[in-house]
């Protein structure tokens, strides 16, 4: 018996020294993001604050959360988006295009489709 506690504590010990401990998230304010017009290949850098829709072409976004990891952890922002096509006609419904979480150090993995525009996130900040 005291063969076993003494193994479960070694245990405990050994997986607190060896797993690193997670930083929290930092919310930011603001997201830098940067739209791509495929049609004219232009790329645009759009910084816009937490929950004000901003427009980019036909694209209307609505940035709901973002954050960033510390300094000391390795380097990655996420932002949940939320993204509707509203055409060239306004009295047209909009579409919703995307709605999702975007990671900067991994685009692909959570990326929009669309024909003629491209986001991606770039970071998040602070102030």
């Amino acid at each position: 018996m005291r063969k076993a506690k003494l193994l479960v504590v070694a245990m405990a010990l050994y997986a607190s020294y060896v797993m690193p401990v997670a930083a929290d998230w930092i919310d930011g304010k603001k997201v830098v993001l940067q739209g791509l017009d495929k049609i004219t290949a232009r790329i645009t850098t759009l910084t816009t604050p937490i929950d004000v829709p901003l427009r980019f072409g036909t694209l209307e976004f609505t940035v709901n959360r973002c954050a960033f990891r510390p300094p000391e952890e390795p380097p990655e922002n996420v932002a949940f988006l939320s993204i509707l096509d509203r055409g060239h006609d306004l009295s047209a419904e909009p579409k919703p295009v995307f709605t999702g979480w975007m990671f900067s150090s991994s685009p692909a993995v959570s990326a929009m489709e669309h024909p003629v525009y491209d986001i991606t996130l770039l970071s998040c900040l602070a102030k």
